[in-house]
């Protein structure tokens, strides 16, 4: 499953990589947009596969950080 950010904004932390097992709703990562910082967490229980962002990347809406299986 992709994970995707729900607006624009600049990734500042990557709390996983490729390997890592994460439960729903665990943080993976810190997305800064509009002076807040916002967590974006996994969306299923899976395996990390991939990771497609590092800190200081800026992203759009619907950018695809990583993909959990």
């Amino acid at each position: 499953m992709e994970v995707t950010v729900p607006m624009v904004g600049k990734i500042t932390k990557v709390l996983v990589k490729v390997g890592d097992k994460v439960n729903e709703n665990d943080q993976v990562a810190t997305l800064e947009a509009m002076k807040m910082e916002m967590p974006i967490v996994a969306p299923i229980s899976g395996t990390v596969k991939e990771i497609n962002v590092k800190p200081g990347d800026e992203v759009t809406s619907d950018t695809v950080l990583m993909i959990i299986e």
